[in-house]
């Protein structure tokens, strides 16, 4: 994943943040769970996956196109307007939902959750809860598939970020069997051309049935 694909500046210009990625692909890891749900058995009905942090739809679409039902989930009003604008997006099985993380409520019965590049943008002190959340909301060996700040990555600095080491990482993936675990870190630019040291995890993991 090249320093060119990254999320959001420090500053939350979201609308400028959104052109900046418009009509890029799915993110990796999400590619990669996928890859492991078509390697097990087909079930008799569609499969349930939560995009959180949608932004302009770039995973959301991707899990639609598969036939995958989908509930969309940001705290920005702009990126459901950039969502729902999208030619190449199937509605049948969509819906959305405008909320923050911090009072984040997830239906139960999801097969996967997932967060590119949106969790670390949780204040601190709600992360605990959010994660909670995501991890009783899964099916019984349902997928998290997204991404983790790391304590070394330049945004750290900032109270109302959420960071994590090596350990707590490894720690919260406890409930987990990991598939896919690899750690990021380089300096590089943001999607919007900002100079950043970059420290990230990449996740794809499978609740423990």
């Amino acid at each position: 994943m090249t320093e060119s694909t990254h999320s959001h500046s420090s500053g939350h210009d979201w609308a400028t943040y959104y052109q900046a990625v418009e009509g890029r692909p799915p993110r990796e890891t999400l590619l990669k769970a996928l890859t492991n749900f078509d390697a097990e058995p087909l079930l008799d009905r569609p499969r349930f996956a939560v995009d959180l942090g949608c932004g302009d739809g770039r995973d959301t679409v991707e899990l639609l196109r598969r036939n995958w039902r989908v509930l969309a989930v940001d705290g920005e009003q702009k990126a459901f307007d950039r969502l729902l604008d999208r030619p190449d997006l199937q509605r049948d099985l969509l819906q959305t939902q405008l909320m923050r993380f911090e009072n984040l409520a997830l239906p139960s019965g999801i097969d996967l959750i997932n967060a590119s590049f949106c969790l670390p943008f949780c204040l601190p002190t709600a992360f605990p809860k959010l994660w909670e959340t995501i991890v009783a909301s899964l099916n019984p060996c349902g997928r998290f598939c997204g991404q983790l700040f790391g304590d070394r990555d330049s945004w750290a600095i900032y109270p109302n970020r959420t960071h994590h080491t090596r350990q707590q990482v490894e720690a919260l993936l406890q409930p987990f069997e990991t598939e896919w675990l690899e750690e990021e870190e380089h300096p590089g630019v943001t999607a919007i051309g900002e100079q950043k040291h970059w420290h990230i995890f990449h996740v794809v993991a499978r609740e423990r049935g």
